[in-house]
């Protein structure tokens, strides 16, 4: 039987050491670093110009033939050092830091369920994407359906879809669009992203993480559905099911980030150890 997790009653988890849940996830000009919050601006004007359900089929043709290469995971974990994303306004450190920070406050919290430790630490890997070609709009941010209406809660939702081929189309700018109404989210088409490349990485490798920990990866940059509560027409029991996961996740996704730079030589150990539990061996990309 896969390990169930008791979810912490506290909505509000943070270190002591992070700055103040208001100042995460600043998309505005308030933001304290022009350059980043620029840079973070044409990440998501050129996502959402491109975004739509022709690009979302042909990247999942393109990419879910795992034809790729085959590497290890830690082999994987180590690319993401030449990788800074540039959707994130939070933190300006390779992506590999982050996976050591957000591993490590869940393993604070819940030392005995290691393949929640697992989740955070890979749960950014498809990010790889950016270092094979794939310009970073496609890969980083926050996703959303395409093949309906684009939900009010997406970041700049107001002034970056104007020029998306879907926008005017006359099935896919509907409530529902493509979709039959409580269809179930695993049945929507999600922007092309590292969540949903990384989701179907682990379950074409048939790891052994359990479905908790496949949602939490799935969904994690699905912000409109788990914080904006857009979308939720689409969802079925099971996905209303996952949502406390998925939200248990992001707290540790999202505030676990910070300029302190974790000891990777040191923690590495641990980590290959879960691993060779739950995703051994060479993994098809």
């Amino acid at each position: 039987m896969e390990p169930v997790l008791i979810l912490d009653p506290s909505e509000h988890y943070r270190p002591d050491f992070r700055k103040d849940i208001e100042n995460f996830r600043n998309y505005e000009d308030t933001h304290p670093n022009r350059h980043i919050i620029d840079r973070v601006r044409r990440t998501y004007l050129d996502m959402h110009t491109s975004q739509c359900v022709d690009f979302v089929k042909a990247k999942r043709e393109k990419w879910l033939k795992f034809n790729k290469c085959q590497m290890t995971v830690m082999e994987a974990m180590e690319l993401l050092n030449q990788l800074v994303d540039e959707s994130d306004p939070d933190i300006d450190l390779p992506n590999i830091m982050h996976a050591f920070q957000t591993a490590e406050r869940i393993r604070e919290a819940y030392p005995d369920h290691d393949w929640f430790h697992l989740t955070g630490f890979i749960h950014d890997l498809g990010k790889v994407m950016a270092l094979w070609g794939e310009p970073q709009w496609c890969v980083v941010g926050d996703t959303f359906p395409v093949g309906c209406a684009f939900g009010e809660s997406i970041v700049y939702q107001s002034s970056t879809f104007g020029k998306n081929p879907d926008l005017h189309h006359p099935i896919y700018s509907t409530k529902n669009g493509m979709y039959q109404e409580h269809c179930g989210l695993e049945n929507v088409f999600m922007s092309w992203g590292h969540d949903e490349y990384l989701y179907h990485v682990l379950k074409h490798n048939n790891t052994r993480l359990p479905e908790e920990a496949l949602y939490m990866i799935r969904f994690h940059s699905f912000y409109p559905w788990h914080h904006g509560r857009d979308y939720m027409h689409l969802c079925s029991e099971k996905d209303t099911r996952m949502l406390p996961y998925v939200l248990e996740f992001n707290k540790f996704d999202l505030y676990s980030k910070s300029d302190d730079v974790p000891d990777v030589e040191a923690l590495t150990p641990y980590y290959q150890s879960l691993i060779d539990k739950y995703l051994p061996g060479k993994v098809e990309w």
